[in-house]
């Protein structure tokens, strides 16, 4: 007893503690269970009459649609197979959070109306030009960025041929491909006021993913065809005429040329053919500029192939980081902010080509200064090495 009674106060408190929270846990694990139930039961008594009871199926309200139809709109989307599918699948998906919804493709410097859901008429908007130059319609187009504004600010021309939307409220949303934007979506309330913006952005983004992931399915099928082809007729290879992106709209032409002087064309700003030429050119040299053309034709195949193989891999790197390119671009850091996605792709590459031919000519390197840092090697970051 005299040792026990010797021990420090401060230890003998600490056990007591332990022995007295360890009764009460076991006595609260006990009567948790009943507690539990009484509280509910409690609580459920004091509610008013007709609360917590399992209400009958409502109403979608505007602006507030079911994350389910959202869902099922985006693999709507997703399973269009050509390009006007998707985009066709994209303006009924929209319809479902608006009461209008139309496209206008920008092609020359003009935005020219090509299909609609709300306006009475699928093809109501069909040729009709937007002004590029003011209102949310230049906020978007400039800066790559949804925009809300007044039926207003859509011009005099615009409100005469279409009317006002209950609410005065419209939204623009940009479609951009490869860092171009190649339409411009219009969406407003109607007679209904129905608009829900997070829900039609989210629609546009996956619309512009999905026809960037089904051009580079094409173009990887048409290289392998091409590839096929060249291993018959070694002597001749294949000049590349196929495009990243094909034009849905081929066959649309604005009827009237927009109000105004033209404006200077984008090189990439159709609805979705959006290939730069240097990239075509440079994707099957003419014989007489190859730079492979004192290589044996094994050779020269293999620094083609590694050539492709290093664009695809950069695309997809752009294609899943987008706001990241664009911060990186700003901030002269994008190497830091894609490490992880260079990276791995460098390794792929280097898993791929390098022990070919091919490793000579450091293609995937020269793609990311190309494509990701416009040419700009100090865009990458000092932490950059090649």
């Amino acid at each position: 007893m005299a040792e026990q009674n010797d021990k420090p106060i401060e230890i003998r408190q600490n056990e007591i503690r332990q022995i007295v929270e360890h009764a009460v846990a076991q006595a609260l694990q006990a009567q948790i269970p009943q507690l539990q139930s009484q509280i509910v039961r409690q609580v459920l008594e004091a509610l008013p009459p007709g609360v917590g009871e399992t209400p009958a199926p409502a109403q979608s309200l505007s602006g507030t649609p079911d994350s389910r139809n959202l869902v099922h709109a985006v693999s709507n989307i997703h399973a269009g197979s050509s390009q006007k599918e998707i985009l066709r699948a994209l303006l009924d998906a929209g319809s479902e959070y608006c009461s209008r919804f139309a496209l206008f493709v920008v092609k020359a410097g003009a935005a020219s109306g090509w299909q609609s859901r709300g306006f009475g008429d699928d093809e109501a908007v069909r040729d009709f030009s937007l002004d590029l130059s003011a209102g949310p319609v230049a906020h978007t187009y400039q800066n790559r960025i949804a925009t809300r504004g007044t039926i207003a600010e859509m011009g005099r021309r615009f409100n005469e041929e279409f009317g006002s939307p209950v609410n005065e409220q419209v939204l623009i949303l940009p479609l951009a491909l490869k860092d171009k934007v190649a339409a411009l979506v219009y969406a407003d309330g109607g007679d209904s006021g129905k608009l829900d913006p997070d829900a039609l952005e989210l629609l546009v983004i996956a619309t512009s993913a999905w026809l960037e992931v089904a051009s580079l399915r094409k173009h990887a099928a048409a290289q392998e065809d091409g590839e096929a082809a060249s291993s018959i007729e070694r002597a001749a290879p294949p000049v590349q005429t196929i495009s990243s992106f094909s034009d849905p709209f081929a066959a649309h032409a604005p009827r009237q040329a927009p109000a105004g002087p033209p404006a200077e064309p984008e090189p990439a700003a159709e609805v979705v053919e959006v290939a730069s030429a240097h990239s075509a050119s440079a994707a099957a040299p003419a014989p007489a500029t190859d730079p492979w053309a004192r290589l044996s034709p094994e050779d020269a195949d293999v620094h083609r192939k590694a050539q492709r193989f290093a664009r695809l891999l950069v695309d997809e790197i752009k294609l899943y980081n987008q706001a990241k390119v664009a911060e990186g671009r700003r901030h002269k850091d994008l190497y830091d902010r894609l490490k992880e996605d260079i990276d791995k792709s460098r390794g792929t590459f280097q898993k791929r080509y390098g022990n070919t031919a091919a490793a000579s000519g450091d293609y995937f390197n020269h793609e990311l200064l190309r494509s990701l840092a416009e040419d700009d090697v100090s865009i990458m970051g000092s932490n950059f090495r090649r």
